[in-house]
């Protein structure tokens, strides 16, 4: 679990965070939403450490990070998947350099050892096939499963995606979201996730997040989301015709 308290943050005098408190949950696929330019995705990267916050705290299982000394943080960083929008794999490596690469940096296993967790990965999200392909040889939904291999074989405790699903087509992004998922529970990760596709918000909301204006103004799953009675999220999530028969069928009950 991931406690967010009162975070604020700035950039050079214009805050776009203001007093953000919420809860992000093991196990469940955590999703944060809003407008462009809501403030989401600095949300995202500072409860990642990649932004220090202004004012506020962020605790890791009652963890402050920024309280831990630089051994002790080093090794909690080891605890964090990150999975990045373009995918960001090497053009110069194969599928299995890419995902051992992180076996190389921080763990001590030995050859045969980071062989077999690459494979195991690579098996779980079904693509052992392209072990030896370069990303320039596979489609844009194999690069994201290598990519979401890569950020799980160090078996983080916290995983981060951000905007999983773009540039992919419609049933690309489902199973996509669909193997987030799977993972979060198999595993029994933190996942947070930064979206704006609400395909995803509908699939596998579990905790949703709503920022807006860089302060949050709601949180709930995706079958509370149908009746929030907060306008500036129901203007997001519904405003494509389909979304709108669909919140129309659920509240009279079809």
């Amino acid at each position: 679990m991931i406690e967010v308290k009162n975070v604020c943050k700035s950039f050079d005098s214009k805050q776009i965070l203001f007093d953000v408190t919420t809860t992000l949950e093991t196990g469940k696929t955590n999703l944060i939403i809003g407008q462009s330019g809501s403030g989401k995705t600095v949300l995202m990267k500072s409860i990642a450490g990649v932004h220090r916050i202004d004012s506020g705290e962020i605790l890791y299982d009652g963890r402050n990070i920024d309280l831990l000394p630089e051994k002790e943080r080093n090794h909690f960083r080891r605890e964090i998947g990150m999975l990045f929008q373009g995918s960001a794999l090497f053009d110069s490596m194969t599928v299995r350099d890419n995902v051992m690469f992180p076996l190389q940096m921080f763990s001590n296993m030995s050859n045969a050892e980071m062989e077999e967790r690459v494979r195991f990965c690579l098996e779980r999200v079904d693509l052992l096939r392209a072990l030896d392909l370069y990303p320039s040889e596979i489609s844009g939904g194999m690069q994201k499963r290598a990519a979401i291999a890569r950020a799980i074989v160090l078996n983080p405790k916290y995983l981060f995606c951000d905007e999983p699903n773009s540039g992919l087509d419609p049933k690309t992004s489902l199973l996509i979201d669909r193997l987030i998922q799977e993972i979060t529970h198999e595993y029994g990760i933190t996942t947070i996730i930064n979206t704006h596709d609400m395909n995803s918000v509908m699939e596998i909301g579990e905790n949703i997040v709503f920022i807006n204006k860089g302060c949050k103004e709601w949180q709930g799953n995706n079958t509370e989301i149908y009746d929030t009675g907060c306008e500036a999220l129901e203007n997001l999530v519904f405003a494509s015709e389909l979304y709108k028969k669909i919140k129309k069928a659920h509240m009279m009950g079809i």
